[in-house]
Formats: structure tokens, sequence, C-alpha cells
């Protein structure tokens, strides 16, 4: 894959992801509090880059150790389980 096309694939499978999440609906809860919007938007970007970092360095080296098909099923996994703390209010 190229990088365009990985660039285009990731970008928008992040912005539908994050559409209408308990991030989004958080962001925009601080910024209909009078708070000055800029600090608002600043603060969610700065807080996105960081966590996808993080989250691409820990997959590229799970990538190295752990075949591909065991991070698929891993994360699947920790989607249901958070599925379910989520029902439960756990969460």
């Amino acid at each position: 894959m190229t990088f365009w096309q990985t660039f285009i694939s990731t970008f928008t499978l992040v912005l539908l992801a994050e559409l209408g999440d308990k991030t989004q609906l958080s962001v925009m809860l601080l910024a209909a509090q009078d708070r000055p919007i800029w600090g608002v938007f600043l603060g969610a970007v700065g807080a996105l880059i960081i966590a996808s970092l993080l989250a691409v360095i820990v997959g590229a080296s799970l990538a190295r150790y752990l075949p591909t098909l065991y991070i698929q099923k891993g994360a699947g996994l920790a989607f249901v389980v958070i599925g379910f703390l989520l029902l439960l209010g756990k969460i």
C-alpha cells in the first residue's frame, strides 16, 4: 500500500470512529461552557495526536513479536470487554 492510500484509509477510519463518541461529546461540552474554543480545540488535537502516537508505537512493537492475527483478535476481544463494561455501567 502506498503512503497516500494508507493515509486516506487511516484518516477515514479514525474520523468515522471518532464521530459521536464520548471524546467528541466531551469536547463539545467543554466548548459550550464558555471556554476559549482554540484552547479546547488545541487540547483535543494534542491529546488525539499523543494517543495515536502511542497506539502506533505499541502496534508496531507488538507486530515485531506477534502475528498480526493475534493483534487483531486481541483488539477485538478488548472491544468486546469494553462493550460489556459499558453495558454494565462500569465505565
